[in-house]
């Protein structure tokens, strides 16, 4: 029997298995690259991995030679390239092949980011982009970003994440969550709470509540009880040592231009805020559109 299948796979063209291989997502095909030695073969194709590339990104690749569409693939994967003058990066997520932003916190609309007293710039190790920006104090937070579809893959649920990390004096956020918000421009999309500071879930369940009037009434008069923080609204460890939360997400089908708004705001509580630094928003596909397992690429 194991010898008719490799009688089988042998009388197959091998263009013929990388046509159908180009059918399939990049998590298939180095799957099935690892059955035999003629898959392994087809599946290094170009023709394979020109199918998992956008087209504007096949002007990176060079024809003429076997695997070099792969190599490409990969190396937008791995490396993400930074466009529109350094403020925005772009990369490709390695198991479907779908496109990835980040917008810099240059291309962001930071309230008060024009005041020196409020926010500055600086360069930080383990950025990607020359500049990040610092609250220094300021009573209030607002931010936002947008986004038009058309750049995005159709079909595909995005995700967006602030990115950001707290400084050792950071102060003003430990009880107090933000609102955030991803849809359409100027439409009244959903909007949640959840919570900058990395210790959030660690904290109290109690947060200060603004004072009403000149004297309290006990111990406790200055606070009110609120739910403890969750896996789901509270800042996670990212790999390149940034931390990051989820603003919201959005399923682009495709076919329309639509300008997305992704905001960050803390405009109700009234108290001071410091030490926060803003790398930018990540759009990235939701992971649990596919099934996670380990592939190798490099077969």
């Amino acid at each position: 029997m194991e010898e008719d299948m490799k009688d089988f796979w042998g009388s197959l063209p091998e263009g013929f298995v990388a046509q159908a291989l180009a059918l399939t997502t990049p998590q298939d095909a180095s799957r099935l690259s690892s059955v035999n030695s003629f898959f392994r073969s087809a599946a290094e194709w170009d023709t394979v991995w020109a199918s998992f590339l956008p087209p504007e990104c096949l002007e990176e690749a060079v024809e003429g030679g076997r695997g070099l569409m792969k190599e490409v693939y990969l190396r937008l994967c791995d490396n993400p390239i930074l466009i529109e003058d350094g403020t925005k990066s772009f990369w490709l997520d390695k198991l479907t092949g779908k496109k990835c932003y980040m917008l810099a916190a240059k291309q962001l609309s930071i309230a008060l980011i024009d005041s020196p007293s409020c926010w500055r710039w600086t360069s930080m190790p383990g950025s990607r982009f020359t500049e990040v920006t610092e609250l220094i104090n300021a009573c209030s937070l607002g931010i936002s970003g947008n986004v038009n579809t058309s750049i995005l893959s159709p079909n595909t649920t995005y995700v967006a994440h602030l990115v950001f990390k707290a400084t050792s004096e950071a102060y003003g956020f430990e009880y107090h969550p933000v609102e955030v918000c991803f849809g359409p421009y100027e439409k009244n999309s959903q909007t949640r709470m959840v919570y900058l500071d990395p210790q959030a879930q660690s904290r109290r369940r109690l947060r200060p509540k603004r004072r009403i009037g000149i004297f309290g009434r006990g111990i406790f008069a200055n606070y009110e009880v609120v739910p403890s923080p969750c896996d789901e609204n509270c800042p996670k460890p990212r790999q390149d040592g940034w931390f990051e939360v989820e603003i919201g997400e959005y399923f682009n089908k495709g076919g329309d231009e639509v300008e997305l708004e992704m905001s960050v705001m803390e405009v109700k509580g009234g108290n001071w805020k410091s030490g926060l630094i803003i790398h930018g928003i990540e759009i990235r596909p939701k992971k649990n559109m596919y099934k996670l397992i380990y592939v190798n690429y490099s077969c």
